[in-house]
């Protein structure tokens, strides 16, 4: 596991980091190029130092004067030249201050072995120079150094690098400032947004009201009251849920009671009391299979592979299976079908649950007649089933689809919110409308 760092403490070795590898870049890319023209104008100097001696040894006019009139001299250094025997020792100064004659012949004696040289830069005790060396054109056994005074430029290099030296360190003070205090801005929030988490999976659901500077913190706190909103929406359904959970299951199960109790103490003839307890039993049993159809529902698509079916077929069956307590109340059916099948791939079941308890909510209402419709249109399946009955109350409306909602002739409240959980299930939708009595409305996208 990696080791934790405060927010703090990253940014500003962050910070510090980028702002060092800039200027060090800066500084390498100053020392560079500085070389480079060094390396080049030193160069052309030498070269025209070693000609103007050279002319010099094998002229008629003696001694010359300056050596370097070379028109690319850098921050005003000039050439000179000397002489050397064969063993190294200074022979003659042909231009320049003699004791840096001296000092140049000594260096070349011990530490370059009285090899060639060529632009090499030596430091010595007087500064420092660029130097090279050739055979003098007098004297094959004797070497004509030639030098060229870049101390000068030396220093303003040195000057230039402890400058930036002292920009990184400002740099760097600067870095650490500024990134304690942009940590501390960016903390924060995070620390306070940290806290108000903590409250939510404590079980403290209540908004807070939160403003932050910055964009994306104001999004998150938003985002996270719209859940504590959210999750209080969901608690107070799922204590209502059970609730009425209780309430639907007591009422059965005290009928079942009072009859077997009847049985027991021989007050209620047992034929009768039984007829009871089955039918309360069977009401139990169907409600239990709704909620837990309702609660795999709640997870999602089913997975597998799903055959499409036609939706007329199942509307078909449903309303056969809703036959006999249609003719009860006198109630007719009207079937507005394509002529086309109208294929879905969906499971059966999920079908008949879906549109069965359609057809068993407009049977419970309806007066006198049914309308299905099953078609394709533009891309969907659309299914259609209305009544003629009075309709759903306004205040009802926007409510018929929740768990245990029960408006008025109500079953359990559990139909209609099995019936959405389906459509939602295979990416459908579900509304409910008034239109000279009530409609629903199921669109799948083929």
């Amino acid at each position: 596991m990696k080791k934790q760092r405060h927010i703090r403490t990253r940014l500003s070795f962050t910070l510090i980091g980028l702002t060092c590898a800039i200027l060090l870049a800066v500084m390498l890319a100053f020392n560079v190029a500085v070389q480079s023209y060094i390396r080049a104008r030193v160069a052309d100097q030498l070269d025209s130092v070693s000609r103007s001696a050279s002319e010099a040894r094998t002229g008629p006019h003696g001694p010359p004067g300056p050596f370097d009139e070379h028109p690319d001299r850098i921050m005003g250094t000039r050439g000179s030249a000397i002489v050397l025997d064969e063993n190294g020792n200074l022979a003659m100064n042909l231009h320049g201050d003699g004791a840096i004659a001296g000092e140049l012949a000594l260096w070349y004696r011990e530490q370059n072995g009285s090899k060639p040289v060529s632009n090499q830069t030596v430091s010595l005790d007087s500064g420092d120079f660029a130097v090279s060396t050739m055979q003098d054109p007098v004297d094959a056994g004797r070497t004509l150094l030639a030098y060229v005074d870049v101390t000068a430029v030396a220093a303003f290099a040195r000057q230039v690098n402890l400058v930036l030296l002292l920009v990184i360190a400002a740099a760097v003070l600067l870095s650490v400032l500024l990134g304690r205090r942009f940590a501390k801005s960016f903390a924060r929030p995070v620390q306070t947004l940290s806290d108000f988490a903590s409250e939510i999976g404590g079980g403290k659901l209540e908004q807070r009201e939160l403003r932050f500077r910055d964009a994306e913190f104001q999004q998150l706190a938003d985002s996270m009251n719209g859940m504590v909103r959210e999750l209080g929406e969901a608690k107070q359904k799922q204590e209502t849920f059970f609730q009425n959970v209780s309430h639907e299951l007591r009422t059965p199960l005290t009928s079942i009671r009072g009859n077997a109790e009847g049985i027991v103490y021989g007050v209620i003839e047992p034929q009768r009391a039984g007829r009871v307890i089955l039918s309360e039993s069977d009401k139990l049993t169907g409600m239990v299979e709704d909620i837990l159809y309702l609660s795999r529902m709640g997870k999602g698509r089913p997975e597998g592979q799903l055959e499409p079916i036609d939706l007329r077929e199942v509307l078909s069956l449903c309303v056969s299976e809703q036959h006999t307590e249609a003719e009860k109340q006198g109630l007719s059916f009207r079937f507005d079908f394509d002529e086309a099948p109208v294929m879905l791939a969906i499971r059966e079941q999920d079908a008949q649950r879906l549109f069965g308890n359609l057809i068993s909510n407009a049977v419970r209402y309806a007066r006198g007649e049914i309308r299905l419709c099953c078609r394709s249109e533009a891309g969907n399946a659309v299914v259609r089933v209305a009544d003629d009955g009075p309709g759903i109350a306004e205040e009802d409306l926007p409510h018929v689809f929740e768990r245990f909602y029960k408006g008025k002739g109500g079953k359990h409240g559990i139909g209609l919110a099995i019936a959405r959980s389906v459509a939602e299930a295979y990416h459908g939708t579900l509304s409910a409308r008034n239109e000279n009595g009530a409609v629903f409305e199921a669109v799948f996208p083929l």
